[in-house]
């Protein structure tokens, strides 16, 4: 796996940041992203082994998340990204794996709160219900009509989701998000790895 060159956020603006509040967004692009796509049903696909519109932990602690059929977005510390994309080398020559280095390509935002829920519903038109997106769920949805990845991933016992979009439309949703979470007391806190 390549070197990646330092990481620029595309939340470009200054904001006002606090330590805690009932709504926390947090600016986790520096994160490191990898998407990995691949024919269904082959080995690469069982070697995954996280079922499209779920999430699980790999082995040495990177996120997978089922994105789509036949494609995974991993996250988290390089090492363990690097773990997972390197376990998919060697393969049969016969089956076809892309791996690309989404993490300068894609913003990454962890809104954590009971409120969350209520927040999204306000720029998105999926049901953020528990029934409907429980803790390890991933979808895919428009908010605040920016195309996002969307997964569930719960901190300390309270809703929190993770928002992928395109890189060019960072800065808008975030701020978009930061109006929608204004009557919940959204706070805004430091960007995060």
């Amino acid at each position: 796996m390549a070197e990646s060159p330092a990481f620029e956020s595309p939340v470009v603006q200054s904001y006002e940041f606090s330590s805690g509040g009932p709504l926390m967004l947090t600016d986790a692009s520096p994160t490191t992203k990898w998407l990995i796509r691949t024919e269904t049903g082959g080995v690469a696909a069982d070697r995954m082994s996280t079922p499209f519109g779920s999430s699980s932990l790999a082995a040495g602690g990177a996120l997978v998340l089922g994105s789509r059929p036949g494609e995974w977005i991993v996250l988290g510390a390089a090492g363990a990204v690097a773990d997972v994309v390197d376990g998919l080398d060697g393969l049969e020559s016969a089956e076809f794996v892309t791996a690309l280095d989404w993490t300068h390509g894609r913003a990454l935002f962890r809104v954590t709160g009971s409120d969350a829920p209520r927040m999204l519903e306000k720029v998105c038109s999926l049901d953020w219900s528990d029934a409907m997106t429980p803790d390890g769920a991933v979808a895919s949805a428009s908010l605040a009509k920016v195309t996002c990845d969307i997964a569930r991933n719960d901190v300390d016992g309270l809703p929190s989701y993770l928002i992928f979009c395109d890189r060019s439309f960072g800065q808008y949703l975030f701020d978009a998000l930061i109006d929608a979470g204004e009557e919940f007391g959204l706070s805004v806190g430091p960007a995060s790895p």
